[in-house]
């Protein structure tokens, strides 16, 4: 594929699975797929990584704040706008260097993700983040440093022992940080996850806890509280359960104290769990590739479907969900809501809304470098091209299958 076509896939708007225009016929549908995937993350990266990689983020992305902002320090949505982004980017930038249209662009954000890296804790760069707060800032510190879960050998190795030990240093600095007794409890817990896993001083009570509050909080059928009440949002999709399974592999790898308990068996139940939960989200998805907009944090668009991509990333679908179904639904899902060209501004940063620009959706807390969080839906991307994920036939997902009138899998409740 050359790169004009590769490029040329980041722009296709809501178009039908499959009809990928006259010029693209006679390609696969598997190969449009992925393209369209690839070259929809390379555009909504490549302004912020080129910027952050000379130290020019914080110059050229234009805030832009929710109608209802709270007053905070506007200069967290720089740390937001890297963590998030890096966070969702990463299992794709960790895939071999090749000499595709698609390599060559991994290559170049892999490259300046590493520089991005330097200057977010250089205290001489103009983009040295907002490390001095205590709230949003362990929010998205655990997503800075799950990306360096996610992909050590691209992003970690290569950086400098000055940088690292920086790193380590802003980290260890979050502790100061008192988290509500929510999901936030888990950014903590990534971040001593992602210590105990580079061989630094960690706090093992810091994941211990997360971990025995979020299951505590599981209400059945693949749901977990956010705390003491139930919401019914996608935050089970933007953090537990994906949080929860890598902060648990992380302690089994490293043989984390944890009272007397199994930490295999707690991790096999958490993936059972986030399992469950994505057979739900397979069938949210409706006929068109739209989904039901509930819950807060509507903006974060197609990072609703992170446990969706997660699993497939990791081959662990459930025995329920094919490849090719699941493939289907979440390009079709990045269709309907990446079809409206003003989900970006005329320089390429993305915009709050779900579907095009709507400020008015923002809540409190929302600002445009939150909107980042939409990487999460890409993750499927870290499997390589060959992967069987991208070359199996599309199927119809199951609203396809029911609303077409054609048979489909009932659905029951589950007992773990």
């Amino acid at each position: 594929m050359h790169k004009r076509d590769f490029m040329k896939a980041a722009l296709v708007g809501a178009a039908t699975l499959g009809s990928a225009g006259a010029a693209n016929a006679a390609k696969p549908a598997a190969v449009d797929d992925r393209a369209y995937m690839a070259g929809l993350l390379e555009k909504i990266a490549s302004p912020v990584l080129a910027a952050m990689s000379k130290g020019e983020l914080k110059k050229t992305f234009p805030l832009e704040l929710s109608p209802t902002w709270d007053g905070r320090d506007r200069n967290v949505a720089y740390l937001e706008c890297f963590g998030r982004l890096i966070s969702g980017v990463s299992p794709w930038l960790a895939l071999p260097d090749d000499d595709t249209a698609e390599g060559k662009v991994r290559k170049r954000l892999k490259d300046q993700a590493v520089q991005a890296y330097v200057h977010s804790v250089d205290p001489s760069s103009p983009d040295y983040l907002a490390w001095g707060g205590t709230g949003q800032a362990l929010v998205d510190s655990s997503y800075y440093t799950q990306a360096l879960l996610r992909a050590p050998k691209t992003l970690w190795d290569p950086l400098d022992a000055t940088t690292k030990k920086r790193i380590v240093a802003e980290i260890k600095g979050l502790r100061r940080a008192n988290p509500p007794i929510t999901n936030w409890l888990l950014f903590a817990a990534m971040n001593e996850a992602f210590l105990m896993q580079i061989g630094e001083e960690y706090d093992p009570m810091r994941m211990s806890l997360a971990v025995r509050a979020i299951s505590s909080w599981y209400v059945g059928d693949g749901w977990i509280k956010d705390g003491e009440k139930f919401h019914f949002d996608y935050y089970n999709s933007f953090v537990m359960h994906p949080m929860m399974i890598q902060v648990l592999e992380v302690m089994e790898a490293n043989k984390a104290p944890f009272w007397n308990d199994n930490l295999t068996q707690w991790r096999e139940l958490a993936v059972k769990r986030a399992q469950r939960y994505s057979e739900h989200l397979e069938r949210l998805v409706s006929p068109e590739g739209t989904f039901p907009p509930f819950g807060r944090s509507l903006t974060y668009r197609t990072a609703a479907f992170q446990p969706l991509a997660f699993m497939a990333k990791r081959k662990q679908l459930s025995s329920k969900l094919t490849e090719g179904q699941v493939r289907a639904a979440l390009t079709a899902v990045h269709k309907a809501v990446f079809s409206q060209a003003s989900n970006f501004t005329p320089d390429g940063f993305l915009t709050i809304g779900l579907v095009g620009h709507n400020p008015a959706l923002g809540d409190w807390y929302s600002n445009n470098g939150s909107m980042y969080i939409t990487s999460e839906g890409f993750l499927a991307l870290g499997l390589p091209a060959n992967d069987s994920f991208w070359t199996t036939p599309a199927q119809p997902w199951t609203q396809k299958l029911a609303f077409s009138g054609q048979p489909f899998l009932k659905d029951y409740a589950v007992d773990y």
